[in-house]
């Protein structure tokens, strides 16, 4: 397995820069003035320099284990008409499908057997999926499965609704904030949608007790450096278990189908901040990183995340949930090539984990340390 000291040899980075990365590992904040500078400097130094504390600090907090989530996307049918996604009501050439509580539940028995004990279930906000028939499906899940953990993405909801699925059994809940830059995220939603409700969800899914996730797409339409500085001091005050970052990828047949993509190099270094930021957060090499970049999950563990998401959806539906173009969907991103995913994890120095893979406070870990 790889070390550290076997790593390439990186860029020489100048001392001041140095010092100032120390800084962010140190007391996990920097002014804005400096988070710009990390964010915006042309210096590969500075990318290698952050991952390899970022990588320090994960191995720290969670080792050497990369935590496996089997992916289950349920439904690609959507209320919503957000302007970058390729499942908006708006886009008549989505291919639309549902699977039904029994597909879903054999998902689980499948990927169960193959050894995963997570199960995320993403969808679109599709209306189909009620309480009434979104809480039994959680329920039978959480009966047959004791052991592992069930995570929910399944959009906006009400507070109430959000309770009576944790209450049947849901532990996690993935919704991305987008952007904490009000002006930014309604450039980027229709005006039938708010960001004080999308807050609001966030908050509520946190009062209620579940392990909350956030995150945002790295270089979307109209996104600036005061964009991402908001959307990292907004991670800082909420505390979210994990964080969802990949770069933006336009996806043909919406409005922002021409709209340039978001850079592999960007996220990688906002992976790293985030880290050092947020020490404990659990950090996904998302799909969209493997997408842009065809070793974009490989140079993702490497600036910090610990986290991989294969798709245990079947494979006939695969290659309808297409919320941007050319998303990787065959090979190593089947769930019945573990092994192949296990390979490409340990070729980046780490090993995959078969655990539920909670949530490490940090924090409590130091004091229990001291």
């Amino acid at each position: 397995m790889r070390t550290d000291s076997e790593m390439p040899a990186r860029a020489e980075l100048s001392p001041d820069r140095q010092a100032l990365i120390g800084q962010l590992e140190e007391n996990h904040d920097l002014p804005d003035e400096d988070l710009k500078l990390l964010l915006t400097v042309e210096d590969p130094a500075v990318s290698d320099f952050l991952a390899e504390r970022a990588r320090a600090v994960r191995e720290r907090v969670y080792g050497k284990d990369v935590y496996l989530r089997g992916l289950i996307e349920f439904t690609s049918c959507c209320r919503n008409d957000c302007y970058y996604c390729g499942l908006r009501r708006s886009n008549k050439k989505a291919q639309r499908y549902r699977l039904s509580a029994e597909d879903i539940l054999s998902c689980c028995e499948r990927g169960y057997a193959l050894g995963f004990r997570t199960f995320v279930l993403q969808g679109g906000e599709d209306p189909y999926w009620t309480d009434q028939k979104m809480v039994p499906l959680v329920a039978a899940i959480r009966e047959r499965y004791p052991d592992c953990a069930i995570t929910l993405s399944l959009g906006e909801r009400e507070e109430e609704s959000y309770a009576r699925l944790f209450e049947a059994g849901a532990d996690r809940y993935l919704l991305r904030h987008e952007t904490a830059d009000r002006a930014h995220y309604e450039k980027l939603h229709p005006s039938d949608m708010s960001f004080e409700h999308r807050m609001n969800c966030l908050k509520a899914l946190k009062r209620i007790g579940y392990q909350v996730g956030c995150g945002m797409m790295v270089g979307s339409p109209y996104q600036t450096v005061g964009s991402l500085i908001s959307d990292l001091r907004f991670m800082q005050a909420f505390r979210p278990e994990m964080v969802g970052m990949g770069p933006f990828i336009p996806q043909s047949d919406t409005p922002f189908g021409d709209c340039a993509a978001g850079t592999a190099q960007d996220t990688l270094r906002l992976l790293s901040i985030v880290r050092l930021m947020l020490p404990d957060v659990l950090l996904p090499a998302t799909t969209a990183l493997g997408t842009i970049d065809p070793l974009g999950r490989e140079k993702g563990l490497l600036a910090g995340a610990n986290v991989v998401m294969p798709n245990l959806s079947p494979a006939s539906v695969r290659d309808k949930y297409l919320l941007y173009d050319n998303k990787i969907c065959t090979g190593e991103e089947a769930a019945e090539c573990v092994n192949c995913l296990a390979v490409r994890v340990e070729s980046a120095g780490y090993r995959l984990s078969m655990s539920r893979g909670d949530h490490i406070d940090h924090n409590l870990r130091k004091k229990g340390e001291a």
